[in-house]
């Protein structure tokens, strides 16, 4: 919350009588947390928690409160907080100040158990993805709203594909080799299934973001396997078992694109963005990974806040649930996602033309071990401007060039070449305001 300074985060937590319920939490950097004692619902004979709820009548799961965002831009100062009630159908509501809330009263947005909510404030929409079924299993639809009330149908935009199922296949295999890694309760291979278990989707300068949560299926069993006979499980645990059955595997976050919210290309081959932490890193990431809803930039590093669970499934050895799960924190430079690399053999990039801007043009590069140079190209290729050689790790470095000025160029049509060597090229950008720019 930039106007309180303040970092807010809710949580789902368990251990409370009715099952679990949604906690508030806050700090002043982001990193140590406290727990306000809020005195607003009764849990295990008291009111004095961090409990929060829409209703304090309500229960699990109808009290949860999930996916919130701040939209500083509603002119409603009791609206400046927004998010989703239940686990099972979002309602939407809206708070003041993320402790108090009302539900809106608007139609529920179909959705099983798993959601996610980002605002993209330049365009003021509002962007859900909801969690459905789809090709090879769980799969998630995409609504949006412009007021946070009225919201378009939930439309397929994302599932696993057969590549998924190939690949998968292989980090499976990877994954029972590597012992520094925690490994799954079950290995069949018959049952082998990778599918969408969440997905974020934001809005990151030009383009939208999207993190799949994908789940690498390792073992499926159903309610009758007698295997569980043999297990050290609880007898509530076991209940559950032989309602429905059990599964393990392993999430990893992969990295997606889109300019329209509906076409997806999936960038770094697929290859894991945020992946398992190994055994005894102190990590609780070691098996299940949810994505985090956006980004909070922090200066040069982007801050992603997400959830980490230390298994799927049981742990044999220990007879442990699914409950051992924490809040993690994963940063990246900013601009981070991707970049082009080059080597010892010198790379080069050329843009298509374009009408230059007018202003000074900056990067974000890591030439710490090589250098970057940057031409100006008219219509012919015929170099107009070159740049000095840029060279360090450039987190917002504003380009200087020999002799000729490249403000002097706007409203030409140009081209940018980019021959790196040694280094990697994660963005560019032109600024048209002359005085200091800070990011």
């Amino acid at each position: 919350d930039p106007s309180e300074k303040v970092y807010k985060l809710w949580l789902l937590v368990s251990r409370i009588e009715n099952g679990s319920g949604t906690a508030y939490v806050e700090s002043q950097d982001g990193l140590h947390w406290t727990k306000p004692n809020l005195r607003q619902k009764e849990v295990n004979g008291t009111l004095d928690n961090n409990i929060v709820t829409p209703d304090p009548a309500r229960e699990w799961p109808a009290n949860a409160i999930e996916n919130v965002v701040y939209d500083p831009d509603d002119p409603d100062a009791g609206r400046r907080y927004k998010g989703f009630a239940n686990c099972y159908g979002r309602e939407p509501m809206v708070s003041p100040d993320g402790i108090h809330w009302n539900l809106l009263n608007v139609p529920i947005l179909s959705s099983s158990d798993e959601s996610n909510l980002s605002y993209d404030r330049l365009t003021r929409t509002f962007i859900a993805t909801l969690k459905q079924g789809g090709p090879h299993g769980r799969s998630h639809a995409l609504s949006t709203s412009k007021d946070f009330e009225h919201w378009t149908e939930p439309e397929l935009i994302f599932h696993a594909d057969d590549l998924d199922q190939e690949l998968g296949r292989k980090r499976i295999g990877a994954r029972f080799a590597n012992p520094a890694l925690q490994q799954p309760s079950y290995n069949i291979p018959e049952t082998y299934n990778v599918d969408v278990y969440n997905m974020a989707v934001f809005r990151y300068e030009g383009l939208y973001i999207g993190l799949p949560s994908m789940f690498h299926q390792t073992g499926k069993v159903p309610k009758d396997w007698p295997g569980f006979d043999g297990f050290p499980i609880a007898p509530d645990h076991l209940k559950a078992y032989r309602e429905s059955g059990d599964w393990s595997g392993f999430h990893d976050v992969q990295l997606a694109c889109s300019r329209d919210l509906k076409n997806w290309k999936r960038l770094g081959d697929r290859e894991p963005f945020i992946g398992s932490s190994p055994l005894g890193a102190g990590a609780h990431d070691l098996a299940c990974i949810l994505p985090p809803s956006f980004p909070i930039i922090r200066g040069d590093e982007l801050w992603f806040y997400y959830t980490g669970g230390m298994n799927y499934g049981l742990v044999l050895d220990k007879g442990l649930e699914r409950d051992e799960f924490a809040i993690c924190l994963a940063v990246l430079r900013r601009d981070g996602f991707i970049s082009l690399d080059a080597g010892e053999e010198q790379g080069a990039l050329l843009t298509e033309p374009f009408l230059m801007p007018g202003g000074r043009l900056f990067i974000n590069a890591d030439a710490s071990k090589g250098d970057i140079y940057i031409e100006a190209l008219d219509k012919s290729e015929q170099v107009l401007a070159r740049s000095v050689p840029l060279r360090g790790d450039l987190l917002h470095s504003e380009v200087q060039w020999q002799g000729s000025r490249i403000t002097d160029l706007k409203g030409e049509r140009v081209s940018l070449r980019f021959e790196i060597q040694n280094a990697s090229l994660y963005s560019y950008w032109f600024d048209q305001n002359l005085e200091k720019v800070e990011r």
